[in-house]
């Protein structure tokens, strides 16, 4: 891979990747409206792999792995709060 393929990766994957089509802004919203969101976007669509709620968080998981360092602390809070939400309104919850 070239140095400038490496540079580009992330959009190539965008492209041709059979991940679901995700709302315009999405990750900037409340914690809950990104859950709400994301189980939408994964109800209505047919490109998905998995169950729905892993689909949903791995579309989360990806994104705050993208952001990475450039994520603000409150940000990255906000986000990590959003899956506690997704797995509510999924009804998943966490054995301890």
């Amino acid at each position: 891979m070239t140095k400038k393929a490496k540079k580009y990766w992330v959009k190539h994957v965008q492209k041709t990747s059979f991940a679901m089509d995700l709302p315009e802004g999405i990750f900037t919203r409340s914690s809950k409206e990104i859950a709400k969101e994301l189980k939408q976007a994964v109800l209505e669509s047919n490109r998905t792999k998995g169950t729905k709620f892993q689909s949903a968080m791995s579309m989360l998981n990806y994104y705050i792995n993208r952001a990475g360092k450039n994520l603000e602390p409150k940000d990255k809070a906000r986000l990590e709060k959003a899956k506690v939400e997704l797995r509510k309104i999924f009804g998943k919850t966490i054995k301890i």
